[in-house]
C-alpha cells in the first residue's frame, strides 16, 4: 500500500512539474520570459526536479517489480542453514528410531543411498531410506 501511494503522489508531482518546466520554457522560446539568472536557475531547478522524479519513480517500479509477491513465499524457498541442519537431525533420528537405535545400519543405508542417487541434499537421503523402510514393511 506504501509503495502504491508513493508512485501515485510521485506521478502527481512529475506531471506538475513537467508542466511547469514545459511553459516555461514555451514562455523563454516565445521572448515574452526574459532570460536572467533568476530564470536560469528557476528553469535548471525544474529540469533537475524532474529529472529526479522521473528517475526515482521507475527505480521504485522497477524495485516493486523485482520483488515476490508474498514474503512467505521467502521464506518456503529459501531455508536457513539452521532449519535445514535441524531437519537433518529430526530425519536421522527417525531413521534411528525406526531401526531401534541403531545409527551404525542409519549410517550404512544412508551411505548407500548416497551411492545409488549422488549429488543430493544430506536430508533427502534420510527421506529417501524413511520411505523404502516404509514400503518394505508395509509389503512384509
Amino acid at each position: 500500500m506504501g509503495n502504491q501511494v508513493v508512485i501515485a503522489v510521485g506521478t502527481f508531482i512529475l506531471l506538475l512539474t513537467g508542466l511547469l518546466l514545459g511553459y516555461v520554457l514555451s514562455q523563454l522560446v516565445l521572448g515574452y520570459l526574459a532570460f536572467n539568472l533568476l530564470t536560469f536557475f528557476g528553469t535548471l531547478s525544474l529540469i533537475l526536479i524532474f529529472g529526479t522524479l522521473y528517475y526515482v519513480l521507475f527505480w521504485q517500479l522497477r524495485r516493486d517489480q523485482s520483488r515476490p509477491s508474498t514474503p512467505s513465499s521467502i521464506n518456503q524457498s529459501i531455508p536457513t542453514q539452521v532449519e535445514e541442519g535441524l531437519s537433518d537431525s529430526y530425519l536421522k533420528n527417525r531413521l534411528i528410531a525406526k531401526l531401534s537405535g541403531d545409527t551404525a545400519a542409519a549410517e550404512r543405508l544412508i551411505e548407500q543411498a548416497k551411492e545409488t542417487y549422488p549429488g543430493m541434499a544430506e536430508n533427502w537421503y534420510c527421506e529417501r531410506v524413511l520411505d523404502d523402510l516404509e514400503s518394505d514393511r508395509q509389503r512384509e
